[in-house]
């Protein structure tokens, strides 16, 4: 008996099922919960510290103070959410966040002016359906803007480390997706996509070529093809490798001496008559 397809797939799970098949699966089609990580909750907490800057704010009041505000009123709000509770962050845990947090805030100042930025949207909900193919491409961008030309700039934020010259293609990869779905969904190509790296700062950014766009199709029919043969042939391996640090699925991994048969089947939710492709940013 064949495994059901996963009802979505994201950046995050595409990357997961390239380094660890098994943990994909049990992600994305045992639905299994991976627990919170701080890392992660401070990425979501910075994400939406700039969303208010950049959208509540007009052109002439985002001062790193007013961003610093926003910060804090960000970290109030998720701190009380789901992840946040799970996280129970406080005492001096809870200050080294903050204080990493509003230096990555700080650090966004050095990459741009703020008060220069002509914001159209931030965490914008795009969505395409590619024809014939039961295929619907989907994403959350984290800004959308207007430059000084009038053309349309994607932007993502990250708050993780740059990656090195080789990975570089990989991270624009993403961005790119989002260059795609403006085009389809706006009818305009974005000029350029951005990557802002707080944590160094570094800025990376690539002009959208009509072979990227075209690219994207492919690529994401090629994923699903290969996604939809492992759950035909209920063929997820595990793959040991660095990763197995951060995973939290040991506990059914056969290579880290875990057990299978132990994913709850009620788990596992209803196969879907479409297919859809999520591509929401990661921190």
């Amino acid at each position: 008996m064949s495994l059901q397809l996963p009802a979505s797939l994201t950046p995050s799970k595409v990357s997961t099922f390239k380094e660890c098949a098994l943990a994909f699966r049990l992600s994305a089609i045992d639905k299994l919960p991976e627990p919170p990580t701080v890392q992660a909750f401070k990425g979501t907490v910075v994400h939406r510290a700039l969303e208010l800057l950049m959208w509540e704010e007009p052109q002439g009041g985002r001062s790193l103070e007013t961003a610093l505000r926003k910060l804090g009123r960000a970290l109030d709000e998720l701190l009380a959410g789901t992840e946040g509770t799970a996280l129970g962050l406080a005492g001096e845990e809870l200050e080294e966040l903050r204080a990493d947090a509003e230096e990555l805030v700080g650090n966004y100042f050095v990459l741009e002016d703020p008060d220069e930025v002509r914001v159209l949207g931030t965490e914008l909900r795009l969505q395409v359906d590619v024809s014939e193919s039961r295929l619907r491409l989907r994403g959350i961008i984290d800004r959308l803007e207007m430059d000084t030309d009038g053309e349309l700039v994607v932007t993502d934020y990250k708050t993780g480390r740059a990656p090195g010259v080789s990975q570089e293609g990989l991270r624009l990869g993403g961005v790119h997706f989002y260059a795609f779905l403006c085009e389809q969904f706006l009818g305009r190509r974005p000029a350029r996509v951005q990557l802002l790296h707080l944590r160094e700062p570094l800025a990376i950014s690539s002009t959208p070529s009509d072979q990227s766009i075209a690219g994207l199709e492919r690529q994401a029919l090629a994923i699903w093809a290969a996604v939809r043969r492992a759950c035909s042939e209920e063929d997820f391996r595990p793959k040991p490798g660095p990763q197995c640090g951060w995973c939290g699925f040991h506990a059914y991994c056969p290579a880290q001496g875990g057990d299978l048969s132990l994913v709850p089947r009620e788990a596992t939710g209803p196969n879907p008559a479409t297919v859809q492709l999520s591509l929401e940013a990661t921190a």
